[in-house]
C-alpha cells in the first residue's frame, strides 16, 4: 500500500463542456431513487467545490513547490466541475425539479463550516474529498451505477469522477505538510473525528435532500425505505460498494493512494480520446 502520492503524478484540468440531455426526469435508468441520489449530490457541488478550493488555497504558500503545482491543478479542476454542475442543476430544474431549497441549505451549512479554524476546514475538505474519490471509483469501475442514463449525463459524471480520482490526495497531502510538526496521533485523531462528524452531517443532509426531490415525484420517503435501502445496499449498492474504502480512512498511516486506481484513469482517458 502506498503512503504517498505516486512519483511524477500530474493533475490535468480538462476544460470540457458537455452536451445537454433532453430529458432529466428520472434520468438514472428510469429510477426516481437513483435520480434523487445523484441530483441531491449535484446540487451541493457548485458551493461545495468552492469551499474545497478555498480551504486548500489558504495553505498554498505553506507547502512544497511540487504540492503547490498539484494544488494549482486541483483548483482548476474544481472550478470547471463547479461550472458544469451549475449547468447540470439548471437542466434538472428546467425539467421540473426544484433544487433551490437544497442549494440554500447547503450554502448555510458551508457558511457555518467556514467559521471553523482553517485546519478544521481543511480536514472537512479532506474527508469529503475521500468520499468523492471512492464514489468516483465506484462510478468508473461499475457501469451499473450510470446504466441507462443519457450519454451526455454519463460523460459528465465519468469525467468528473476521473478528475476526482486524479486529485484525491491533494487536500490530504496539504494537511500532512502543514501538520508535519504535530504528533502522528493528533493528526490521526483530528482527521478521524472530523470525518465521523462530517459523515453524520452528510448522511442527514443527503437523506433530507433526497426526500425533498422524491416528494416532487409524488413519492413518500417514509414509505419508500425498502426501495432506498435496495438502491444503496443491494442493486446497484453504491454505499455497499464504497464501505471498505470508506473505513480505510480511519487506519493510521492511511493515504488516499493506498487505493491505487490509476488504471481507471487510464481507461477513462482512452475512452474520452476514442469518443473525441
Amino acid at each position: 500500500m502506498s503512503s504517498t502520492t505516486p512519483a511524477n503524478h500530474t493533475i490535468t484540468p480538462r476544460d470540457r463542456k458537455f452536451a445537454h440531455a433532453n430529458n432529466m426526469r428520472w434520468w438514472a435508468n428510469g429510477d426516481p431513487i437513483g435520480t434523487a441520489f445523484w441530483n441531491a449530490f449535484s446540487a451541493t457541488f457548485p458551493d461545495g467545490e468552492r469551499f474545497f478550493m478555498d480551504s486548500v488555497r489558504h495553505f498554498r504558500e505553506h507547502v512544497s513547490p511540487s504540492l503547490r503545482e498539484q494544488i494549482k491543478g486541483f483548483l482548476a479542476q474544481e472550478a470547471i466541475h463547479s461550472r458544469e454542475h451549475v449547468t447540470f442543476n439548471r437542466l434538472v430544474s428546467e425539467d421540473g425539479y426544484d433544487v433551490a431549497a437544497i442549494e440554500v441549505r447547503n450554502k448555510e451549512e458551508l457558511d457555518e463550516a467556514r467559521t471553523e479554524h482553517p485546519i478544521g476546514q481543511l480536514a472537512i475538505t479532506m474527508g469529503l474529498e475521500h468520499f468523492t474519490a471512492i464514489l468516483a471509483h465506484a462510478l468508473l469501475s461499475d457501469p451499473r451505477h450510470l446504466e441507462g442514463a443519457p450519454e451526455a449525463v454519463q460523460d459528465l459524471w465519468r469525467w468528473h469522477a476521473m478528475e476526482e480520482v486524479e486529485h484525491k490526495a491533494v487536500a490530504f497531502d496539504t494537511y500532512m505538510e502543514v501538520m508535519k510538526d504535530v504528533s502522528p496521533f493528533k493528526r490521526w485523531w483530528i482527521r478521524s473525528f472530523v470525518m465521523l462528524r462530517t459523515t453524520w452531517d452528510m448522511a442527514v443532509f443527503q437523506g433530507w435532500a433526497m426526500g425533498r426531490l422524491l416528494e416532487q415525484d409524488g413519492i413518500n420517503l417514509s414509505r419508500s425505505k425498502w426501495r432506498m435501502a435496495r438502491f444503496l445496499l443491494k442493486e446497484p449498492g453504491i454505499i455497499r460498494s464504497i464501505a471498505w474504502a470508506y473505513l480505510q480512512y480511519f487506519r493510521p498511516g492511511f493515504h488516499p493512494w493506498a487505493i491505487d486506481d490509476r488504471h481507471l484513469l487510464r481507461a477513462e482517458e482512452a475512452r474520452l480520446a476514442e469518443a473525441a
